[in-house]
């Protein structure tokens, strides 16, 4: 784990990295990857009333399988809405309609819901540009779940979803980010991680 002042530098060498390593994978690569996360999300969540998770974008893991994967739990599953202003997630309810929001990425068509609906999951499933093997979360960086997890409940199961070169011993980490207790990669399915802090 590493704090301090340079870590704002090394989240973002490790980010560019990622990011090059994600847009370069085969899309063969992508969409076997997104069949078997999927297949893990499914029988992992099995038995959840409410999941909060997300609609992957082209070169995230899960991409084209998610959400409608998720429909087969028989849960309520809430999608993220990224607000036109703020940094404030808001929450829909997912009907399998989806629409272009901001920065182009798909979300529920319906009502809305406020942030803090996030705290009715039993689980949220969160993007990820890596996770470490103690549970630390590397996001994008907009801050954007940071600011979300305020909300999750403290039992709320927090799993990642990254590709499986993504799990690593350590990523750069602040006192603000939040560990996740789960980790769901293509070839390791999902798998527990260290839930203390």
């Amino acid at each position: 784990m590493t704090i301090g002042p340079e870590v704002g530098a090394a989240k973002t060498a490790v980010r560019t990295r990622l990011l090059a390593r994600r847009r370069a994978r085969p899309e063969a690569e992508r969409t076997a990857a997104a069949a078997a996360i999927s297949a893990a999300l499914v029988q992992g969540l099995a038995g959840a009333g409410t999941v909060a998770a997300y609609v992957p974008d082209e070169i995230e893991p899960g991409h084209g399988a998610l959400p409608a994967a998720l429909a087969e739990l028989g849960a309520r599953v809430l999608l993220p809405v990224v607000p036109s202003v703020g940094h404030d997630l808001a929450w829909g309810v997912d009907t399998g309609r989806l629409e272009p929001g901001r920065f182009g990425l798909l979300e529920p068509v319906g009502e809305r819901l406020d942030p803090a609906a996030l705290g009715a999951a039993d689980v949220v499933v969160l993007p990820a540009l890596a996770v470490a093997r103690d549970g630390e979360r590397l996001g994008r960086g907009g801050g954007y779940y940071d600011r979300a997890l305020r909300h999750a409940r403290p039992d709320a199961v927090l799993v990642a979803v990254v590709f499986d070169d993504e799990l690593l011993d350590e990523v750069p980490v602040e006192p603000h980010d939040r560990r996740v207790t789960a980790v769901v990669t293509p070839s390791g399915g999902w798998q527990a991680l260290p839930a203390s802090h």
